[in-house]
């Protein structure tokens, strides 16, 4: 669905980081965890194109979908503008779109681990994991403590959570794959865990690694440039691993944007 979703709130999380509330109902009532919606802002010309975002909340009121929001971090002129918007603002949305994650079933556990704005699909997924009651922890990186953003909703979800920051200001310092391979050398091996991440592909990839090494089934959300969202520009290609050894580029709008770990050709 093509809407011109009007701007319910834009709430500033730091100096470049912000979540935009959007009324797009229609939206919202099929919006699953791991999707996403192309937007831009208003009905201007520049930027040309939409740019791709991964529905961070679905939006309720007495249980009724009134919309969506985004987690968007400030980097050039289309997310400055989305920094920008104001209540009664339009911006024009498209979606949902792509494949979403596949939730793992009790009595296995969810590991979801994000890197920055990775964190947007893990909103909606931990309310879908605790609808199932299945366990669930996030593993979640950033620069700098005040760019962890959103822990106590994670907590309301009785989502359990291990923080890094590359500074060490808050939690462990250093990568975020470092606690989840600690985690995984310990957890008994018939323990069905599914991991989930979303963030820098580098992080993505070695998750999958780590993942791959101790036995565990992976899904990753990947974060490709998109001119479209729909499959028809083709800016988005991945590859993707065959049986004759040479990859097969495939489009992670249609696809994806999320993926088996396993099956991406790092």
């Amino acid at each position: 669905m093509d809407v011109a979703a009007e701007v319910l709130s834009n709430t500033h999380l730091s100096s470049d980081y912000n979540v935009l509330a959007l009324a797009a109902p229609e939206i919202g009532r099929q919006a699953l965890p791991g999707q996403f919606v192309m937007v831009k802002s208003g009905d201007r010309l520049e930027p040309l194109l939409r740019r791709p975002f991964s529905i961070f909340e679905v939006l309720r009121d007495d249980s009724q979908a009134i919309g969506v929001s985004l987690l968007s971090k400030r980097i050039g002129p289309s997310t400055t503008l989305l920094y920008e918007a104001k209540p009664g603002d339009r911006i024009q949305c498209l979606g949902p779109l792509g494949q979403p994650f596949v939730p793992v079933a009790p009595p296995g556990e969810a590991w979801m681990v994000a890197g920055g704005v990775g964190l947007a699909p893990f909103a909606t997924l931990a309310e879908a994991l605790r609808i199932t009651g299945v366990k669930s922890k996030l593993y979640y990186g950033a620069r700098r403590a005040d760019e962890l953003f959103h822990l106590d909703a994670f907590q309301r979800l009785g989502v359990d959570l291990e923080l890094t920051t590359e500074d060490g200001s808050r939690g462990t310092r250093g990568r975020v794959t470092l606690p989840l391979e600690r985690d995984l050398k310990h957890r008994a091996a018939d323990a069905t865990v599914m991991i989930y991440a979303c963030g820098p592909e580098p992080m993505l990839a070695a998750v999958a690694a780590i993942a791959s090494a101790y036995g565990r089934p992976s899904q990753v959300s990947v974060e490709r440039v998109m001119g479209c969202g729909l499959g028809g520009c083709y800016s988005c290609v991945i590859p993707i691993k065959t049986p004759q050894g040479k990859p097969h580029h495939v489009r992670s709008c249609i696809a994806g944007p999320v993926f088996r770990g396993d099956e991406i050709a790092w």
